[in-house]
C-alpha cells in the first residue's frame, strides 16, 4: 500500500460525541485464542486497523476462515488448522504475531514462528513468554524462528519474571489446554488482559482470578463457540481526553468503560484536567483549569507509568503533549521503553519547552505555542500524540508514516472531522 499521509490545519476547536473503537490489544489476542476451538467464534467491536487484519491474515493461512460480516463483526471458525510455517514478512508487521504461539502450541503441540515485529519503542524481551511455555512442559528452541513443542501441556504453578501483557496472554491460552490446575502469578491484569480470560470462559474455559495479579485456570478446557463483544479501548479514550483539552472543546465520550478509567483520569487531574462521569460515558468540558498540580510542598510533580492499575505506558505520549499546553511543570518518566520519547524533538521544533533528560525522563514546562511543522510518526502511540500537537498547533503540519497511526487507530481522521478537525488523509480512502 502507498505511504499515507495526514495534513492537518491546527487551531479549531472542536465539540461533539465520539464514541471509542474496540480495544486493539484485547482484539489481538482474542482473535488468536479463537484458534482454540474446532466451533464457529463471532467477535463484534472489532477495530479494523491494520494490525487486526494483518492478523486475520495469519490464522487464514494456518487453515482458519475468518469472514467480515461487516465492519467490526468478524467470524472466525478453526475447524482444521496446521502448525505451519508463518508468513515472516506478515509477522514482521506486528508484533502481535508471537500470540499466535499460546493457541496454535496448545492445539497442535507445535509452533514455529519468525521474530515478530512492531513498534521500533525499545527492546521489548520474550523470556517471559519462554519461560512459561517451559513451565507448562513445553521445549522451546530459537534460531532463525522460534520453535515451541510440547506432546502435552501440564498445569504448573508458573511465575513470569515480569507481568508482560503479551506473555500472560500467552501463558493463559496455554494454561486453559493444559491438564490439571495452573496457577498463573505476577501476571498483567489490564482490561485487555482481562477481556481475553473473559473470552476463554465464554469459550468454556475455568479462570479464578481475573483482574488481579494470580490467576488460577482450571484444565484442560471443553471448548464450545462463542458470541462475544470486545470492550472499548482505554488508550484511545485517554487519547481522546489529551485531544479535548489541548484543543479546549467539550467532548462527550460514550460507552467509555468508565470502570477501567481511574488511574487515567487521575494522571490527567495531575495536568488540571478533570473529567465527569455519566453512566458509562464520560464527559470533558471545555473550561479546564490546564494546571498542573504541584506536589505536597510546592514540589515539581512526576507522572510516570507503571504495570495496571496505574497510569498506562501508551499514554505516556500523549500526556507529554498534553502537558505543553498546561500551565506549570512536570516531570514525564516513562519507564518501560527506551525509545518512547525520542518523537519530543519534533515537539521542540513546533514550540514545545522539553528538557529531554535521559531516554525515560523529560520535563516539560507549559503552556507552549505550538506552530505547525512537518513530522514522521514513528510508532502508533508517537503519531496520535503528533496528532494532538497538530491539531491544537497554528498552522498547517504534515505528518508522514501515518500508517503507523491507523495501526492503532480507526478512522481517526474521519472521526476527528466529524469533531470539527481538520484532517486531510493523503490517498483518500476509497471506501
Amino acid at each position: 500500500m502507498p505511504p499515507i499521509q495526514y495534513m492537518v490545519e491546527g487551531g479549531h476547536r472542536l465539540a461533539g460525541i465520539i464514541e471509542p473503537s474496540g480495544n486493539k490489544n484485547a482484539a489481538l489476542p482474542i482473535i488468536a485464542a479463537a484458534l482454540l476451538t474446532e466451533h464457529p467464534v463471532t467477535l463484534r467491536n472489532v477495530p479494523r486497523i491494520r494490525d487486526t487484519e494483518i492478523l486475520v491474515e495469519l490464522i487464514r493461512s494456518v487453515g482458519a476462515t475468518a469472514d467480515w460480516q461487516n465492519r467490526n463483526t468478524l467470524d472466525i471458525h478453526a475447524k482444521e488448522i496446521h502448525a505451519t510455517d508463518l508468513d515472516p514478512d506478515l509477522c514482521a508487521r506486528i508484533r502481535a504475531s508471537i500470540l499466535l504461539a499460546g493457541p496454535l502450541l496448545a492445539r497442535c503441540g507445535e509452533v514455529a514462528l519468525p521474530p515478530p515485529g512492531g513498534d521500533v519503542i525499545g527492546r521489548r524481551r520474550l523470556d517471559t513468554h519462554f519461560l512459561a511455555f517451559e513451565q507448562l512442559s513445553a521445549t522451546a528452541t530459537t534460531t532463525h524462528r522460534i520453535e515451541f513443542r510440547a506432546s502435552k501441556l501440564k498445569g504448573a504453578d508458573v511465575f513470569l519474571d515480569e507481568p508482560s501483557v503479551t506473555a500472560t496472554e500467552n501463558a493463559l491460552a496455554a494454561a486453559v489446554a493444559a491438564h490439571g490446575t495452573t496457577y498463573l502469578r505476577n501476571v498483567a491484569s489490564e482490561p485487555h488482559v482481562q477481556d481475553l480470560a473473559h473470552f476463554l470462559v465464554a469459550l468454556g474455559a475455568r479462570i479464578e482470578g481475573i483482574g488481579t495479579n494470580t490467576m488460577i485456570v482450571h484444565g484442560p478446557a471443553t471448548f464450545g463457540g462463542a458470541d462475544y463483544s470486545i470492550g472499548p479501548d482505554h488508550i484511545e479514550v485517554g487519547s481522546l481526553i489529551g485531544l479535548a483539552a489541548v484543543t479546549r472543546s467539550p467532548l462527550r465520550i460514550v460507552r467509555a468503560g468508565v470502570e477501567h478509567l481511574r488511574s487515567i483520569r487521575m494522571g490527567f487531574e495531575r495536568l488540571g484536567i478533570v473529567c465527569g462521569v455519566e453512566d458509562d460515558d464520560l464527559v470533558v468540558p471545555s473550561n479546564q483549569a490546564m494546571k498542573i498540580r504541584d506536589d505536597f510542598g510546592g514540589h515539581v510533580p512526576k507522572l510516570e507509568d507503571q504495570p495496571w492499575p496505574a497510569f498506562p505506558a501508551d499514554l505516556m505520549s500523549i500526556a507529554i503533549v498534553t502537558a505543553t499546553q498546561c500551565d506549570g511543570v512536570i516531570l514525564m518518566f516513562e519507564k518501560m521503553f527506551e525509545s518512547r520519547m525520542f518523537f519530543v524533538d519534533k515537539l521542540i521544533a513546533m514550540g514545545a519547552r522539553i528538557v529531554l533528560c535521559d531516554p525515560h525522563r523529560a520535563i516539560v514546562a507549559g503552556p507552549s505555542r505550538m506552530r505547525g511543522a512537518s513530522m514522521i510518526s514513528p510508532d502508533i502511540r508517537a503519531g496520535m500524540a503528533m496528532l494532538l500537537a497538530a491539531v491544537c498547533a497554528e498552522g498547517t503540519s504534515t505528518i508522514n508514516n501515518a500508517d503507523q497511526i491507523e495501526r492503532g487507530y480507526e478512522r481517526i481522521d474521519e472521526r476527528l472531522n466529524a469533531l470539527g478537525a481538520k484532517i486531510t488523509r493523503i490517498p483518500e480512502r476509497k471506501s
